[in-house]
Formats: structure tokens, C-alpha cells, sequence
């Protein structure tokens, strides 16, 4: 049988390791696929490096949009990012009926309804499993191995970069600020991090996990996103006091009037599996009413780690290359026409427990006060523990039972009003995934 020709757009980092993997492991992934799967034609900015990657029997063109159309590429395999020229190119790879695979995030995040439909239409596959976890294959074992489950929720570690800085100040007792620059140096920070810090890298890839969980249309625009730039070390201190510990979590949860889409640092129980993952690495836990708790480990980024979901994915491709496309996996795990666009709640309306700390003056009746608008909201405290801080100030922390977050919003509100509040209220989201 004829090989699988490969047009992939960019060989940086993970075009340079899917170029390895396919090189290093030809043979076994085509005992695997049926068929060899050979890279045939690349689109690169720097011809003269590619050439030295690739060799003289691959062809090299500058202009992506002639490789996507051209009648001898059968898979186009884009790994340029960005969403606007990536955009274009697969929409046009589409058109001329060839199939895709893409690590690319952002763009199905923002642009997958458009793209999934436009593929539906033309019969063809758009493959993602690199887009979410790395190496981690999350989205086959929500797409195919969880099929008989209705998912409740998905939690996870989805980001290494945010991972590793939250662990090194954790572990070392650093300022943020300090370990940003160090996973700048290691390279797992990019020189501008704001899509890691900030959680927008995290909220893109929740919103695929969330459409493939619940079958519901890709929306970006409606994840809650927080990051981690304004967390402090103490915060960290006292959370691992109360026997917690502070990750950057994408939360997705089945509820009866809606689906919750959100992305914070949380406070995590420190026997929870999720807490006890370091570093750079990834994880992501799913409860499903049949299976009950599963989790999936692993690198979340690299060259080899991506490649290696690229390559699952050009497998995929290839085995169901002849199949009728009508009985092809679907992308979004749920038929086209079962995606229904439920609502996603406002986080006011998301319930769960609570982190407060708070500078005060350090003068009788001042726990009794907050304590009872804390009560007055309807809000119940589960603990409490006082940090003097000198200059006859304390910090106050309380931890709640779980409570709806647009009643912590009016407390707060309040409590910030108060003349012996001496600093803004830090809040911060407990989840005992139990």
C-alpha cells in the first residue's frame, strides 16, 4: 500500500521531533498504521536549516499555502501556531480534502466550530491530540476510552510552566518573581509568559477537554481565566499549614443548570493526586459515573513528548484513511448533530469552598466582626487561624464550607469596607475533588 505523504507546516521544536520520531521509529509505526507514513514536502521560513534537517529528498517551499494545496500531500500537519495564517492554511488544506492533524491550541479554542464544521462538510479528519497535555493522550481516552461514561467533571494540571513555578516556590520558599526568572533560564517560560502566568494557555486547552467531555461547542470566550502572577508566598505557607497545596487548575464540571468552565490557582488537599504532581509535568483527573476516578500523567510539552501525540494522531489518520467518513471517530467525541450549546454558569453561581486571608488590626472584636458577615452571607467557616505580623497587625485566614462564590463576592465587599481591614482580601478556591 501507497505511503501517507506528510506536507508539515514549521519544523521548529515540534516539527523537529516529529521529524525524529517518524526517522528513529519508521518501521514499528508502520507495522502499526498498515502503511509508512513518510514526510514528503516541508514549509519553513529558513530553507537552508531545514535542508541540513530533512536531507535533498524532501522538498522545501517557503509559501505554506502552496504545500496545503498541493494534489500530492494526502495529511497536512500544521505546527506553525498562531491563529490567524494557521487558521487559513487548514481551512484551505480542508478545501482541497485533505486531512489534518495540529498541536495547535489557541486556534481550535478559538476557531474549532468554524473548522470541524468546514471538515464535516468535506469528509475529512482533523486530529488534535497534541493540542492538550503534551504527551499525555487525554483526548483519545476522553474521546474513545471514556465513551461509555457520562463525565461529571475534569480537573487539571495543564500547564508545566505554571506548574513548575508554583512547585520551586513551594519547595524553596522563592518569591514568584525569582522563580519566573529561573524557568525563563531553563526554558520552560517563554520571554513574554503572560498566555502561561496569566492562564490563558490553560483555559484553551480546557475548552477542548470540556467540549469532548460534555459535547458541547468549543467557547474560549466564556472560561473564567485567573493566573498566578498575584499569588504570594506566604499564601503558599499557609495553604500547606492547613495541609494544601497551591496548583493552577482547568476546572470543568457537570452541574444541572449548567457547566462550570474555569481556570485558577486552587488549594488542593495535599494527599490528592493532583497536589503531588511537580515540575513542568502535566495531569489531568476525570470523574465519570461508570469508571469513577481515573487520572493521566505525563510531559505536558517538549519535542518528543508533542511529536509523539503528533505521530498517534498520523496513525489514526492513516488507518482510517478509507473508512467512510460518516463512521469515523467524531472530533469532538459526540456526533456532530448531539453537540448542544448548554449554558456555562457565571462563576457567581459556581459553588465550592474558599481561601481568605486578610491584613487586620490586631484589636479585640475584629475576628468576631468578620466572622459575623462572613454569616451574614450565609457563608459557614470551617477554619480559622491568626499570623501576627508585627506593627499590631495580623493576618486572618479562614477557610469555608463550600458556598456559592456570588455570596463570598458580597462578604468581601463588606469586609473591605471595614476600617481595621488593612490590606485587599485575598481569595483563593479550595477543591477536595472527593
Amino acid at each position: 500500500m501507497k505511503p501517507v505523504r506528510i506536507g508539515l507546516l514549521g519544523l521548529g521544536v515540534v516539527g523537529g521531533g516529529v521529524w525524529t520520531v517518524l526517522a528513529q521509529n519508521g518501521s514499528e509505526i508502520a507495522r502499526r498504521a498498515g502503511r509508512s507514513i513518510e514526510v514528503t514536502a516541508v514549509a519553513v521560513r529558513d530553507v537552508a536549516k531545514a535542508r541540513a534537517l530533512v536531507g535533498p529528498d524532501v522538498r522545501i517551499v517557503s509559501n505554506a499555502l502552496e504545500l496545503v494545496s498541493d494534489p500530492d500531500i494526502d495529511v497536512v500537519v500544521e505546527l506553525m501556531g498562531g491563529d490567524t495564517f494557521a487558521r487559513a492554511c487548514i481551512l484551505q488544506a480542508i478545501e482541497h480534502g485533505k486531512h489534518v492533524v495540529t498541536a495547535n491550541k489557541a486556534l481550535l479554542a478559538v476557531h474549532g466550530n468554524e473548522i470541524f464544521a468546514a471538515a464535516q462538510a468535506r469528509g475529512v479528519m482533523v486530529a488534535f491530540e497534541a493540542a492538550v497535555a503534551g504527551g499525555i493522550p487525554i483526548i483519545k481516552a476522553i474521546r474513545e476510552g471514556l465513551t461509555a461514561n457520562r463525565i461529571q467533571w475534569v480537573a487539571g494540571i495543564i500547564n508545566g510552566t505554571t506548574n513548575f513555578i508554583l512547585s520551586e516556590m513551594r519547595q524553596r520558599g522563592l518569591p514568584f518573581e525569582t522563580v519566573l526568572a529561573e524557568a525563563q533560564r531553563l526554558g520552560y517560560a517563554e520571554a513574554d509568559p503572560t498566555f502561561d502566568i496569566e492562564g490563558v494557555d490553560a483555559a484553551h486547552k480546557l475548552t477542548l477537554l470540556a467540549s469532548l467531555a460534555f459535547g458541547i461547542p468549543v467557547q474560549f470566550d466564556k472560561v473564567t481565566t485567573e493566573g498566578i502572577s498575584h499569588l504570594a508566598s506566604e499564601d503558599i505557607v499557609h495553604a500547606e499549614r492547613l495541609g494544601y497545596r497551591i496548583k493552577l487548575l482547568g476546572i470543568t464540571r457537570r452541574r444541572p443548570d449548567g457547566i462550570e468552565l474555569r481556570v485558577h490557582p486552587t488549594l488542593v488537599p495535599a494527599d490528592c493526586l493532583l497536589a503531588n504532581v511537580e515540575g513542568a509535568m502535566n495531569a489531568v483527573l476525570i470523574r465519570g459515573d461508570a469508571v469513577g476516578l481515573s487520572m493521566y500523567y505525563g510531559q505536558g510539552a517538549g519535542a518528543l513528548p508533542t511529536a509523539s501525540a503528533v505521530v498517534a494522531d498520523l496513525v489514526d489518520v492513516a488507518r482510517l484513511q478509507m473508512a467512510d467518513p460518516e463512521h469515523q471517530v467524531p472530533y469532538l467525541a459526540f456526533q456532530p448533530e448531539a453537540v448542544v450549546d448548554i449554558p456555562v454558569l457565571p462563576m457567581a453561581e459556581v459553588h465550592s469552598s474558599f481561601y481568605l486571608r486578610l491584613r487586620v488590626d490586631d484589636v479585640p472584636g475584629v475576628l468576631a466582626d468578620l466572622a459575623r458577615i462572613l454569616s451574614g452571607a450565609g457563608i459557614s467557616v470551617g477554619s480559622m487561624f491568626q499570623q501576627p505580623h508585627g506593627d499590631q497587625q495580623a493576618d486572618i485566614i479562614f477557610l469555608t464550607h463550600e458556598t456559592r462564590e456570588g455570596d463570598v463576592d458580597a462578604a468581601l465587599q463588606v469586609m473591605q469596607k471595614q476600617s481595621f481591614v488593612r490590606s485587599d482580601v485575598t481569595r483563593l478556591r479550595v477543591e477536595n475533588f472527593s
